[in-house]
C-alpha cells in the first residue's frame, strides 16, 4: 500500500491537485487486493486492528447516515462510532461529506457497510490518502517501508520504537508495520506477474514483419510495395537498428518504405507499435525523431491506413502477421529503488541483494526473441543508461551537471557528450508507450557509406562472460568503480590523481576494464578527450589505450562516438597525445565499423602523416626520438585500418607508400612489424605490389627475412608471398638472394604462422623455373615433402602449391616419387579445403605425366579420387580435377578400361559440358579429347549425347575453350556418323572461324577438327562456302607439321568432292 501506490499505480496528472487513479486494470486488480485485504484486517490480526492510526484516513464518501446501523451515534447527518481512543475521540466519524477513520477495524467495518460501493469508497479514500502508511504508521516507519532491501527483525524495530514512544503499543505498532510491509511486496509481485503477461513488439518481431514485407516489393503481379529498407543495417546484438540513445525510449529501428500509390513513409517501430517520424531518411540525421501521426499496433496496420493500393492487395497475399515468432513482455513498474538512481536496479523478475552499496549490482539478460522476457539492449546498461527493468539511470549524471562545477574538466566531463545524457521520465519507457504520447527525438550518429564487400568481420559480438553473483567479484572491481566516481565528481587535480590510480591496476585484466564500463567511466574517460587540459587528456588516453584491447570495450567505444575524439586528437601539436592516439586507435579498429570511422572522419591521411620522420639517424635527438615513436604508433593505425579495401586506397592516395618504403629501412624491429604488417596487408592489391618494386622495397623485405625476430620474418614472407604474384618480383627475389633465407624459414616448423608464410612465398616464387632450380640447390623440394603430414591446412595449401611448380621439371618428378610424395598426395584428395583441393589435384596432374608416378597413382586409386571431384560445388575444384585426369588418362597403362571401370563417370563428364565456366568447359573438352581414344568409351560418351553439347559451345570466342573443344570435335568425329551430326548441329561453319584466331594452337586443333568433318560430303559444300580453302591454303605453308597435313587433308577431302561433282555431271 505504500510503495505500490506511489510505483505500480497508474495515475493521471491534474493541474489543479491531487491526480487521480486511472481505470486501467492494473489498477483494479491493486484495489481488490488492497479491499481484500482489509476486508479481512479484523478477523485474521484483531489485536492489530485495534490499533489507533497516527493520524485519521479522510476522504469524501458516498455514504450516509442511513447506511450505518448499530455500534454508532447518529444525530441528524453526522455519525460517530461508539469505539474512541485514548483522547476520546470517535474512531470512525462522518460529517458528510467528509469520513474520518482511525483503527483498521472500522476501516474493515466501513467497507463492508459500503456493501457495492467498496472499491469506489477505497478509491476515494486512496486518492484523498497517497501516503497512507504516513497517516497509518508515520512519517518514520513510511520511509522505513520505502528503503529498498529492507529486512531489519522484529527485535530491532521494536527497540527503535520504544525509543520514540516510551513502550506503549510498541510490539502491536511493529507487527502491523511488517503486516503492511508483507501486504506492499505482495502487490508489488502480483503487479510484475501481471505485466508479464502482456505483450508488445520486440526487435525480432519486427524484423520478421519486415522480412516478409519485403516479399511483396518485386516486380509482378503481386508487388504491393515498391521498396522497404533500414535507414542503418547496422543491427546491435539485441536486434535492434536504433542507436543505444534511441532504444532506452523504446525504439527499435527506422524504416523508410515508399508505397506503390502514395508518398515515401519513414517510419519508427518500438516496442509500443509503429508510428511515422518527422522523415529520418538515413542513418546520421540529427532530428525527425517526434512523431507525427497516431500509434499503430505494427506495420502492416499502419501500411493499411496510409495505402490503399497495399489495404487493397496484402488481403489477398499469404501475410500471417498474427503469426510472428517473437513478443516482449511489457515492462511498466519502476523499481522499489529510486533513492539513487545512478545505481543498477532491481531485475523485473528477482530481486539480487544489493552489495557494495549497490554499485555494481550485477544482471543476466535475457535474449531477445526468446521464451524469456525481452529487456534492454545489454549495452544500454553498459554506457549507464538503462536498468534491467527499462529505467533510466542518468540522475547521477544529470545531478551532478546540474550544479555548479568550478573549471572546465568538470563541465566536459559532464555535459560534453549530449547525445549520451539520460534525463528520462518514466512515461518515457516502452512499457507506458500505450498510455502516453509518443514523442521521439535526439540524434542518430552513422555511416551512410557501405564497406567493401571483399572484407570480412574479423570479430563476432561475443556473449559476455559476466560472474554469477557480486560475490565472485575481486576486489579491484569495487576499487575501480570508486574511482570512476571520484573521477565524475572531481575538479581538475583530482581528475589527473584519479587517472593516475587507475593506472596502477592491471588494466589488461577484463574484470577491470569492465569495472570502468559499467559504471559509466568510459562516457567520462572518453568526454576528457574533448577537454583542453594536456594532462587529462593523456591520462585518458593511457587507460583507453589499455581497456580497448577487450572487445565489447572498443565496440562501446565506437558505440558512444569516442572515436571520432581520439582522429581529432591526431591534429595535435603534442607529440606525446599523437601517439596516444594512434596506439588505440589500433587497438579500437580491428572490426569493420570502426575502420570507416577512421576514414569517414579523415583519420586515414591524418595516420599517414604521423610517418613523417627520420629513422635512420644514428644519433637522434630527444625530439627525434618522439617523432619516430609517433611514426611507429601511426604505422600500429594504419596496419589495423588497412584491413578495409578502401582504406587501402585511401592510404595509397595519402601518399603513404612512400613513407612506408622510407621507415621499411629502420633498424628497430618495433617500428619495422606494423610497417611490414601494414604493406603485407595491402600487397593483396594489384596497385600497391607495383608501388612496392617501385619503391625499391623487395630488397629491405629480403633483407628483414634474416631477422631473429619470427614475427618480423613472418610479415616479410607474408609481403613476398603476395607480391611475388607478379614476375618481376620474383626476379627481384632471386636477384637479392632472397631464395635461401626463405628455405631456411622451414626448419622453424613449430610456428605454423612463419611456415605457412614462407611456404607461400616458396610456392609463388617457384612459378619463375629459374628461381625452382635455385631452390633445389638449397634442397628445398625433400624439405617440403616432408611437410605434406601433420601440418594446418593453411601450411598444406602453400606446400601442395608448391610442389605443383616443382613437378614441372621432369627431374623433380622422380624426387617426389622416391620421397614418398606422390602418396601423401594422393590422400589429401579426400579433404574438403577447396583451394588445396586445387593444388592437390593440380600437383598429381603434373606428377601423373611420369608413368611410374602414374603406376603409384592407379595403385593407390588417385584417379577414381580425382574423378570423384568432377562433383565438388567449386568451379575451380571440377577444373582443377578435369586438367588432372587428362595426363592420367594418357598415361595409364591400360586407359579405356580404367575409364570404364569408374561407374557413373562418363556420364558426369558429359554433364559437365553444361556448366557456365569457361575453364571448366576447357578442361572437360580437354579430358574428352583424351577419353575419346578408345572406341568403347566414345561410344558410351555419344550415348550420352556428348556431340550436341559440343556442337553448342562452338560459338564461344575464348581461344582456350575454342582449342580444347576443336580437339575433343575432332576425336568425337571418330564414331558412327558423328560427322554428320555435328554438321547438323551447326559446328561446322563456327569451326571455319576459329582459323581466324590469333593463336597458333587454336588454328592446330581447329584443322583437325575440320579435317575429320571434311570426310563427310554435307560438311565439304559448308565449308566451301564459308570460304575455308584459302585459310587452309595458308597454313598449309606453316611449319607446324600437324597443321600442315590437316589443313592439306581438309583441302583434298573439299576438293574430291568438287571433283566428283564435277564427273557426275559430265557422265548426266
Amino acid at each position: 500500500m505504500g510503495v505500490s501506490l506511489s510505483r505500480a499505480a497508474q495515475w493521471t496528472t491534474a493541474s489543479s491537485g491531487t491526480g487521480k487513479l486511472e481505470l486501467t486494470p492494473m489498477n483494479t486488480s491493486l484495489l481488490n487486493e488492497i479491499l481484500h485485504f482489509v476486508e479481512q484486517f479484523s478477523s485474521q490480526h484483531p489485536q492489530e486492528a485495534e490499533h489507533v492510526f497516527k493520524e485519521p484516513l479522510q476522504w469524501s464518501t458516498t455514504l450516509v447516515a442511513s447506511d450505518f446501523k448499530t455500534d454508532y451515534d447518529i444525530s441528524d447527518s453526522d455519525v460517530k462510532s461508539h469505539e474512541k481512543d485514548s483522547e476520546g475521540r470517535p474512531l470512525l466519524q462522518l460529517s458528510p461529506p467528509t469520513v474520518y477513520v482511525r483503527s483498521f477495524s472500522q476501516l474493515s467495518k466501513f467497507v463492508h457497510l459500503a456493501d457495492d460501493k467498496k472499491l469506489e469508497e477505497l478509491r476515494a479514500c486512496l486518492e484523498e490518502n497517497r501516503q497512507p502508511i504516513v497517516n497509518i504508521l508515520g512519517p518514520s516507519f513510511a520511509t522505513l517501508l520505502e528503503k529498498e532491501g529492507t529486512h531489519t527483525d522484529e527485535l530491532s524495530l521494536i527497540g527503535e520504537v520504544e525509543e520514540d514512544n516510551q513502550g506503549k503499543d510498541s510490539e502491536v505498532k511493529v507487527r502491523l508495520f511488517l503486516l503492511l510491509q508483507n501486504m506492499d511486496t505482495q502487490l508489488l509481485s502480483k503487479c510484475l506477474k501481471e505485466i508479464s503477461e502482456q505483450v508488445r513488439l520486440d526487435p525480432t518481431a519486427v524484423k520478421k514483419e519486415v522480412e516478409l514485407l519485403r516479399r511483396f516489393c518485386n516486380e509482378g503481379e503481386t508487388r504491393v510495395l515498391k521498396s522497404v529498407r533500414y535507414t542503418s543495417d547496422y543491427e546491435f546484438s539485441n536486434g535492434c537498428h536504433a542507436p543505444p540513445w534511441r532504444q532506452v525510449h523504446g525504439e527499435m529501428c527506422y524504416l523508410v518504405i515508399e508505397p506503390c500509390d502514395t508518398e515515401t513513409l519513414y517510419i519508427t517501430c518500438s516496442t509500443a507499435g509503429a508510428f511515422l517520424n518527422g522523415g529520418i531518411k538515413q542513418d546520421g540525421e540529427e532530428s525527425g525523431y517526434e512523431g507525427t501521426s497516431i500509434m499503430y499496433q505494427d506495420l502492416v496496420t499502419l501500411l493499411n491506413s496510409r495505402s490503399p493500393h497495399f489495404a487493397e492487395n496484402i488481403n489477398k497475399q499469404d501475410f500471417a502477421v498474427q503469426e510472428l515468432p517473437s513478443t516482449q513482455k511489457i515492462q511498466h513498474v519502476e523499481s522499489v529503488d529510486a533513492e539513487e538512481q545512478g545505481q543498477p536496479q532491481r531485475s523485473c523478475e528477482q530481486q539480487e541483494k544489493n552489495v557494495h552499496e549497490k554499485a555494481g549490482q550485477q544482471h543476466t539478460p535475457n535474449k531477445a526473441g526468446g521464451k524469456k522476457k525481452y529487456e534492454p539492449y545489454t549495452r544500454w546498461k553498459n554506457l549507464g543508461l538503462v536498468s534491467p527493468c527499462g529505467k533510466a539511470e542518468g540522475k547521477n549524471l544529470s545531478k551532478s551537471s546540474g550544479k555548479e562545477k568550478s573549471g572546465e574538466i568538470q563541465k566536459k566531463k559532464l555535459g560534453a557528450k549530449s547525445k549520451m545524457k539520460a534525463e528520462f521520465s518514466v512515461s518515457s519507457l516502452p512499457g507506458r508507450l500505450s498510455s502516453q504520447k509518443m514523442n521521439p527525438a535526439g540524434a542518430v550518429p552513422a555511416d551512410v557509406f557501405s564497406e567493401s564487400s571483399s572484407e570480412s568481420e574479423e570479430e563476432e559480438e561475443q556473449p559476455e562472460r559476466r560472474p554469477e553473483s557480486n560475490t565472485d567479484l575481486p576486489s579491484e572491481y569495487w576499487q575501480i568503480q570508486k574511482l570512476v566516481k571520484y573521477l565524475k565528481g572531481g575538479d581538475q587535480t583530482a581528475t589527473v590523481l584519479t587517472l593516475c590510480a587507475m593506472m596502477d591496476f592491471n588494466l589488461m585484466q577484463e574484470t577491470c576494464q569492465l569495472a570502468i564500463r559499467d559504471v559509466g567511466g568510459l562516457e567520462v574517460l572518453i568526454n576528457l578527450l574533448d577537454t583542453d587540459e594536456v594532462k587529462c587528456k593523456i591520462g585518458s588516453l593511457k587507460i583507453l589505450r589499455k581497456i580497448s584491447h577487450n572487445v565489447q570495450i572498443r565496440r562501446t567505444i565506437v558505440d558512444m562516438g569516442g572515436l571520432q575524439s581520439i582522429v581529432k586528437i591526431l591534429d595535435s601539436p603534442d607529440k606525446d597525445l599523437k601517439a596516444l592516439a594512434a596506439e588505440t586507435i589500433a587497438n579500437v579498429a580491428r572490426f569493420r565499423r570502426a575502420r570507416r570511422t577512421v576514414r569517414q572522419h579523415g583519420g586515414i591521411k591524418k595516420l599517414v602523416k604521423l610517418l613523417e620522420c627520420v629513422p635512420n639517424l644514428a644519433n637522434l635527438t630527444a625530439n627525434q626520438v618522439k617523432d619516430v615513436e609517433v611514426a611507429r604508433c601511426g604505422a600500429l593505425a594504419l596496419w589495423s585500418c588497412s584491413k578495409s579495401t578502401k582504406n587501402k586506397e585511401a592510404i595509397r592516395k595519402a601518399e603513404g607508400i612512400p613513407l612506408l618504403g622510407c621507415l621499411l629501412k629502420s633498424p628497430h624491429e618495433n617500428m619495422l612489424i606494423p610497417v611490414v604488417g601494414t604493406l603485407q596487408e595491402c600487397a593483396s592489391e594489384e596497385s600497391y605490389r607495383i608501388a612496392i618494386q617501385k619503391e625499391g622495397m623487395i630488397k629491405d623485405l629480403v633483407k628483414n627475412l634474416s631477422s631473429d625476430n619470427d614475427e618480423l620474418q613472418m610479415h616479410c614472407a607474408s609481403a613476398i608471398f603476395k607480391c611475388a604474384e607478379d614476375e618481376q618480383t620474383r626476379v627481384l627475389v632471386y636477384k637479392y638472394k632472397g631464395l635461401q633465407p626463405l628455405v631456411s624459414l622451414l626448419s622453424k616448423a613449430d610456428n605454423k604462422q612463419l611456415l605457412a608464410a614462407a611456404t607461400g612465398a616458396i610456392w609463388k616464387c617457384s612459378i619463375s623455373v629459374e628461381n625452382v632450380a635455385k631452390l633445389q640447390e638449397y634442397k628445398a623440394l625433400d624439405t617440403l615433402v616432408g611437410l605434406l603430414s601433420d601440418q594446418p591446412e593453411e601450411v598444406l595449401v602453400n606446400v601442395v602449391g608448391a610442389l605443383g611448380e616443382f613437378a614441372q621439371i621432369p627431374a623433380n618428378k622422380a624426387t617426389i616419387r622416391k620421397c614418398g610424395g606422390i602418396k601423401l598426395l594422393v590422400n589429401l584428395l579426400t579433404g574438403t579445403n577447396q583451394a588445396l583441393l586445387v593444388n592437390v589435384t593440380k600437383a598429381v596432374g603434373a606428377c601423373a605425366t611420369d608413368k611410374d608416378n602414374m603406376a603409384i597413382i592407379d595403385q593407390l586409386d588417385g584417379v577414381r579420387l580425382v574423378w570423384s571431384l568432377l562433383k565438388n560445388p567449386s568451379a575451380d575444384v571440377q577444373s582443377s580435377a578435369a586438367w588432372a585426369l587428362c595426363p592420367c588418362i594418357e598415361n595409364a597403362k591400360d586407359a579405356g578400361e580404367m575409364v570404364r571401370s569408374l561407374v557413373g563417370g562418363l556420364e558426369l563428364i558429359v554433364n559437365l559440358l553444361k556448366s557456365a565456366n569457361n575453364e571448366v568447359l576447357a578442361s572437360i573438352c580437354a579430358a574428352i579429347s583424351k577419353i575419346a581414344k578408345d572406341k568403347e568409351n566414345l561410344a558410351v560418351l555419344t550415348d550420352h549425347g556428348v556431340v550436341p553439347l559440343l556442337a553448342k559451345l562452338t560459338n564461344t570466342t575464348d581461344d582456350r575453350l575454342r582449342r580444347h573443344l576443336a580437339e575433343a570435335i575432332s576425336h568425337c568425329c571418330m564414331w558412327g556418323s558423328n560427322r554428320a551430326s555435328f554438321g547438323e548441329a551447326g559446328a561446322v561453319a563456327s569451326l571455319v572461324r576459329y582459323l581466324k584466331s590469333k593463336e597458333r594452337p587454336v588454328h592446330q586443333s581447329a584443322a583437325m577438327a575440320l579435317y575429320q568433318l571434311s570426310k563427310d560430303p554435307n560438311n565439304c559444300i559448308t565449308m566451301h562456302e564459308k570460304g575455308v580453302v584459302k585459310p587452309l591454303i595458308h597454313f598449309i605453308g606453316s611449319e607446324d607439321e600437324m597443321l600442315q597435313e590437316a589443313s592439306a587433308g581438309c583441302v583434298r577431302n573439299i576438293r574430291l568432292l568438287a571433283l566428283a561433282n564435277t564427273k557426275a555431271r559430265l557422265f548426266l
